[in-house]
Protein backbone atom coordinates (compact mmCIF):
# COMPACT_ATOMS: atom_id res chain seq x y z
CA UNK A 1 0.00 0.00 0.00
CA UNK A 2 1.42 3.34 -0.99
CA UNK A 3 0.44 6.22 1.26
CA UNK A 4 1.05 9.73 -0.05
CA UNK A 5 3.16 11.57 2.46
CA UNK A 6 2.27 14.85 4.07
CA UNK A 7 -1.49 14.58 4.40
CA UNK A 8 -2.97 17.87 5.56
CA UNK A 9 -6.32 19.25 6.74
CA UNK A 10 -7.14 22.74 8.03
CA UNK A 11 -10.40 24.26 9.26
CA UNK A 12 -11.23 27.69 10.69
CA UNK A 13 -14.13 27.95 13.11
CA UNK A 14 -15.86 29.85 15.90
CA UNK A 15 -15.66 27.52 18.90
CA UNK A 16 -18.90 26.41 20.53
CA UNK A 17 -20.05 23.15 22.12
CA UNK A 18 -21.76 22.09 18.88
CA UNK A 19 -18.74 22.92 16.75
CA UNK A 20 -16.40 20.96 19.06
CA UNK A 21 -18.40 17.77 18.47
CA UNK A 22 -18.52 18.47 14.72
CA UNK A 23 -14.76 18.97 14.55
CA UNK A 24 -14.26 15.77 16.55
CA UNK A 25 -16.24 13.83 13.91
CA UNK A 26 -14.31 15.52 11.09
CA UNK A 27 -10.95 14.68 12.70
CA UNK A 28 -12.06 11.06 13.19
CA UNK A 29 -13.14 10.80 9.55
CA UNK A 30 -9.78 12.12 8.33
CA UNK A 31 -7.84 9.72 10.52
CA UNK A 32 -9.91 6.78 9.27
CA UNK A 33 -9.45 7.93 5.68
CA UNK A 34 -5.68 8.01 6.30
CA UNK A 35 -5.90 4.45 7.79
CA UNK A 36 -5.00 5.70 11.27
CA UNK A 37 -7.93 4.00 12.98
CA UNK A 38 -5.92 3.14 16.11
CA UNK A 39 -5.31 6.82 16.75
CA UNK A 40 -8.89 8.06 16.43
CA UNK A 41 -9.86 7.93 20.10
CA UNK A 42 -6.73 9.51 21.68
CA UNK A 43 -6.31 12.15 18.96
CA UNK A 44 -9.97 13.16 19.08
CA UNK A 45 -9.93 13.38 22.88
CA UNK A 46 -6.80 15.55 22.87
CA UNK A 47 -8.11 17.79 20.05
CA UNK A 48 -11.41 18.14 21.88
CA UNK A 49 -9.49 19.19 25.00
CA UNK A 50 -7.64 21.92 23.08
CA UNK A 51 -10.90 23.23 21.59
CA UNK A 52 -12.59 23.16 25.00
CA UNK A 53 -9.71 25.25 26.35
CA UNK A 54 -10.35 27.83 23.62
CA UNK A 55 -14.04 27.85 24.52
CA UNK A 56 -13.33 28.30 28.26
CA UNK A 57 -10.35 30.64 28.30
CA UNK A 58 -10.40 32.81 25.18
CA UNK A 59 -12.35 36.08 25.33
CA UNK A 60 -15.29 37.01 23.12
CA UNK A 61 -13.64 36.15 19.80
CA UNK A 62 -13.45 32.37 19.96
CA UNK A 63 -12.13 32.09 16.43
CA UNK A 64 -9.47 29.40 15.96
CA UNK A 65 -7.76 27.29 13.33
CA UNK A 66 -7.43 23.52 13.69
CA UNK A 67 -4.76 21.84 11.61
CA UNK A 68 -3.95 18.15 11.10
CA UNK A 69 -0.75 17.06 9.41
CA UNK A 70 0.42 13.49 8.91
CA UNK A 71 3.86 12.90 7.42
CA UNK A 72 3.68 9.11 7.31
CA UNK A 73 5.47 8.87 10.66
CA UNK A 74 4.07 11.64 12.86
CA UNK A 75 0.61 13.08 13.22
CA UNK A 76 0.53 16.68 14.45
CA UNK A 77 -2.62 18.43 15.58
CA UNK A 78 -2.53 22.14 16.34
CA UNK A 79 -5.06 24.72 17.46
CA UNK A 80 -4.26 28.39 16.90
CA UNK A 81 -6.29 31.15 18.53
CA UNK A 82 -6.04 34.93 18.91
CA UNK A 83 -5.51 35.02 22.68
CA UNK A 84 -1.98 36.01 23.68
CA UNK A 85 -2.22 34.38 27.15
CA UNK A 86 -0.20 31.17 27.19
CA UNK A 87 -1.76 28.04 28.67
CA UNK A 88 -0.34 26.48 31.82
CA UNK A 89 0.01 22.87 32.84
CA UNK A 90 -1.83 22.60 36.16
CA UNK A 91 -0.98 19.99 38.80
CA UNK A 92 -3.49 17.24 39.50
CA UNK A 93 -6.29 18.58 37.34
CA UNK A 94 -6.57 15.59 35.03
CA UNK A 95 -7.88 17.75 32.21
CA UNK A 96 -6.60 20.45 29.92
CA UNK A 97 -2.96 20.17 28.98
CA UNK A 98 -2.48 17.28 31.45
CA UNK A 99 -4.84 15.18 29.36
CA UNK A 100 -3.18 16.31 26.12
CA UNK A 101 0.19 15.35 27.56
CA UNK A 102 -1.12 11.89 28.54
CA UNK A 103 -2.63 11.25 25.09
CA UNK A 104 0.33 12.40 23.00
CA UNK A 105 4.00 11.68 22.44
CA UNK A 106 4.92 15.37 22.59
CA UNK A 107 3.15 18.70 22.90
CA UNK A 108 3.93 22.36 23.13
CA UNK A 109 2.87 25.96 22.77
CA UNK A 110 4.17 28.76 20.63
CA UNK A 111 3.46 32.48 20.55
CA UNK A 112 2.49 33.94 17.21
CA UNK A 113 2.03 37.57 16.12
CA UNK A 114 -1.74 36.99 16.29
CA UNK A 115 -1.96 34.93 19.50
CA UNK A 116 -0.69 31.41 20.11
CA UNK A 117 -0.63 27.84 18.84
CA UNK A 118 -1.00 24.77 21.05
CA UNK A 119 0.00 21.49 19.40
CA UNK A 120 0.59 17.82 20.07
CA UNK A 121 2.08 14.94 18.09
CA UNK A 122 1.64 11.19 18.04
CA UNK A 123 3.91 8.66 16.41
CA UNK A 124 1.72 7.24 13.64
CA UNK A 125 3.70 5.17 11.18
CA UNK A 126 2.34 4.28 7.78
CA UNK A 127 0.03 1.31 8.24
CA UNK A 128 1.11 -1.91 6.58
CA UNK A 129 -1.28 -4.25 4.85
CA UNK A 130 -1.89 -7.69 6.27
CA UNK A 131 -2.40 -9.60 3.05
CA UNK A 132 -6.16 -9.35 2.95
CA UNK A 133 -6.25 -9.45 -0.83
CA UNK A 134 -6.37 -12.83 -2.58
CA UNK A 135 -3.14 -14.23 -3.95
CA UNK A 136 -2.40 -13.66 -7.61
CA UNK A 137 -2.56 -16.95 -9.54
CA UNK A 138 0.67 -18.21 -11.05
CA UNK A 139 0.92 -18.29 -14.85
CA UNK A 140 -0.28 -21.44 -16.58
CA UNK A 141 -2.92 -22.33 -14.01
CA UNK A 142 -0.36 -23.46 -11.43
CA UNK A 143 -0.91 -22.83 -7.75
CA UNK A 144 1.57 -23.29 -4.95
CA UNK A 145 -0.29 -24.45 -1.89
CA UNK A 146 2.59 -24.07 0.52
CA UNK A 147 1.24 -26.98 2.59
CA UNK A 148 2.84 -30.29 3.52
CA UNK A 149 4.81 -32.15 0.86
CA UNK A 150 2.93 -35.22 -0.40
CA UNK A 151 3.88 -38.28 -2.48
CA UNK A 152 7.58 -37.53 -2.55
CA UNK A 153 7.21 -34.15 -4.27
CA UNK A 154 10.25 -31.91 -4.03
CA UNK A 155 10.09 -28.94 -1.68
CA UNK A 156 8.81 -25.88 -3.51
CA UNK A 157 7.44 -27.96 -6.40
CA UNK A 158 4.25 -26.59 -7.91
CA UNK A 159 1.27 -28.82 -8.34
CA UNK A 160 -1.03 -28.13 -11.31
CA UNK A 161 -4.53 -27.16 -10.20
CA UNK A 162 -6.07 -29.89 -12.36
CA UNK A 163 -4.32 -32.58 -10.27
CA UNK A 164 -5.66 -31.14 -7.04
CA UNK A 165 -9.33 -31.49 -7.97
Amino acid sequence: MTVPLDRHYLVELQVSAERISQVRRIVAAHLRHWSLDLHVRPVCRAAEELLTNVQRHVGDDKHCVVELRWTGRHLTVSVADQDSRMPRLLDGGGGGLSRVMALSDSWGTCRTPDGKVVWFTRYAETPCTTGLLPRTPLPGGLTFLGGPVEDGAAVGERTPVAELV
